[in-house]
């Protein structure tokens, strides 16, 4: 069974973020997607200090929720990831989290759904979407998307489930995720994955 993996970048383990989160959830679910849930945003988890550790452990030299969600991140075809705005950024305990998941992780991610949910009160949201989806990009991950933006607008607890606009679009954005996994998995039964027959190319644009 396909599985998605979710993080609830979010300090709080049942605000707005993880309502929007369980929207998608569901939708996902209904289309026989499995779910695993993270929360990482109440944890102290430091940023990558570039140490190049990883290349020789295959694994980050801080062992954290980092390293354990890098095993889950793995075995999953989707990551699902949500975030309250700051500063029309992502939370940044999720920002140190997610570069050090990213940077530190040998195996391939390459056609793994990438989805990105951000909430706020009012702005910051696209600018926080953004940032999330380059994570994704660098890494060969499919991006799914929605209706709209995926964010979702609440300050209060369980604001957000007043946004009617915001949830559908978590619920359309589960929809999508899962046709996208399904479709992908056919893909490489039937074709297996894209490869460039070339040796990976490292510039620096200094001579």
């Amino acid at each position: 069974m396909s599985k998605v993996l979710i993080i609830n970048g979010s300090p709080k383990a049942r605000g707005n973020t993880a309502l929007a989160l369980q929207e998608v959830q569901q939708a996902l679910e209904s289309q026989g997607i499995e779910t695993e849930w993270m929360h990482v945003g109440h944890h102290a988890i430091r940023g990558c200090i570039g140490c190049g550790r990883c290349r020789e452990l295959g694994k980050c030299v801080f062992d954290d929720d980092v390293n354990e969600a890098a095993a889950k991140f793995q075995e999953a075809d989707g990551l699902l990831i949500g975030t309250p705005v700051y500063y029309a950024s992502p939370a940044g305990t999720l920002v140190s989290f997610l570069d050090r998941l990213f940077f530190s992780t040998p195996f391939s991610k390459m056609m793994k759904v990438g989805a990105a949910v951000a909430v706020a009160r009012r702005g910051g949201l696209t600018a926080t979407y953004d940032m999330l989806n380059k994570y994704f990009g660098i890494s060969n991950m499919p991006i799914a998307t929605s209706r709209y933006w995926n964010q979702v607008h609440g300050q209060t607890p369980g604001q957000v489930t007043e946004d009617q606009e915001g949830m559908q679009t978590m619920r359309q954005l589960g929809l999508n995720m899962a046709f996208l996994i399904k479709s992908i998995a056919l893909g490489k039964e039937q074709f297996g994955l894209p490869t460039l027959d070339e040796e990976t190319l490292w510039t620096n644009f200094v001579r």
